[in-house]
């Protein structure tokens, strides 16, 4: 073992923490790799042992205060697409036949949905504009 130079330890190291990377999609390990190998190229470049642990360190540290909270942001940032009936929820609709608490038709998207009110009291008429708010089963909840 002391025949292997010590940047061949810092990359088999590097291919150490990047198979955690890939098992559990944790990018800390990533980052920690990417340290490792920057140990191999100082190792490599002649650097001692103190010089190559504490450019791992450094690397390390650096990617993880640095680029963890920026990817952060980017992961939280990205809308979730809605689809199905989660894309009908909130979209405006047309009412084709009277619609009340025991039910009534309304254009939805180009197509024919049942509909009935959320209120009870409500009452929409032919050609209002109304507001899904839900979708139960294969009828439209309406405001």
């Amino acid at each position: 073992m002391a025949d292997i130079d010590a940047w061949v330890w810092w990359l088999i190291a590097a291919a150490a923490l990047g198979i955690p990377l890939v098992i559990t999609a944790m990018p800390e390990f990533g980052m920690l790799s990417v340290g490792a190998v920057a140990g191999a190229v100082t190792a490599g470049l002649g650097g001692g042992i103190v010089l190559q642990v504490l450019v791992f360190a450094v690397v390390s540290c650096a990617l993880i205060v640095v680029v963890r909270p920026i990817a952060a942001r980017h992961r939280a940032g990205q809308p979730q697409l809605a689809t199905g009936i989660d894309a009908l929820k909130g979209k405006q609709a047309v009412v084709i036949e009277r619609v009340d608490h025991r039910g009534g038709r309304i254009k939805l998207g180009g197509e024919i949905w049942s509909a009935r009110t959320l209120d009870g009291d409500a009452v929409f008429e032919p050609e209002q504009q109304v507001d899904v708010v839900d979708i139960e089963g294969a009828t439209a909840i309406v405001m």
